[in-house]
């Protein structure tokens, strides 16, 4: 079997690592326009399954070594969702401390839309995990921002970072929050395969 992460992110590459997964990487491009009316929730499931969909088409044309059948491509993507906006990675350093802001005393909840593809079959999901930050002071978004860690990150933050100080809470999936929710995906596995990916 060839687990295949249709994903450049090293975020989901170390927790699929962490947990065990033997994979390889694979860089995807997809749209990732809103459409008009559509919710957070079917956003991220909508762009995991084009991921995986892409993915597939990459590998099953450049494989020559394993059969189709053994192909698994797994895509993701992840929001950040505050009274049903979607908070994408910022565009500067200003509108990483303008999410900031908005984040700061207030529960938001974190989406990742997941897709595990075979040629013949496709199984996906959307996890959310809700996250609590704590009340930011100026001069702490000021010291955060000037970290750079959020300039890649959606909702301006690292949950795995620096920004761990801000988060006394969290209700769900943690690995969810970084950008993967392992056991859900372990579980997609076996609803697709009837086993665990070794």
């Amino acid at each position: 079997m060839r687990l295949v992460l249709a994903s450049a992110s090293p975020r989901r590459a170390e927790l699929l690592t962490s947990a065990g997964f033997t994979f390889e990487t694979l860089a995807v491009d997809a749209d990732e326009h809103l459409r008009p009316g559509e919710a957070p929730a079917a956003y991220v499931r909508r762009l995991a399954g084009e991921k995986s969909a892409r993915g597939l088409d990459v590998v099953s044309s450049s494989s020559r070594t394993v059969a189709e059948e053994d192909i698994v491509v797994l895509g993701a993507d992840t929001a950040v969702v505050l009274d049903g906006e979607i908070l994408g990675k910022p565009r500067d350093d200003e509108d990483a401390r303008a999410m900031l802001r908005r984040l700061s005393g207030q529960r938001h909840e974190v989406l990742t839309g997941v897709s595990l593809r075979t040629v013949g079959d496709e199984k996906g999901l959307v996890e959310a995990t809700s996250v609590w930050f704590a009340p930011l002071t100026p001069a702490a978004v000021a010291w955060y921002v000037s970290t750079g860690e959020g300039r890649d990150k959606a909702g301006a933050y690292a949950i795995q970072g620096l920004a761990s100080r801000f988060i006394p809470r969290i209700e769900g999936s943690y690995s969810n929050v970084v950008g993967l929710p392992v056991a859900a995906v372990t579980d997609l596995f076996q609803e697709l395969r009837g086993g665990r990916p070794g």
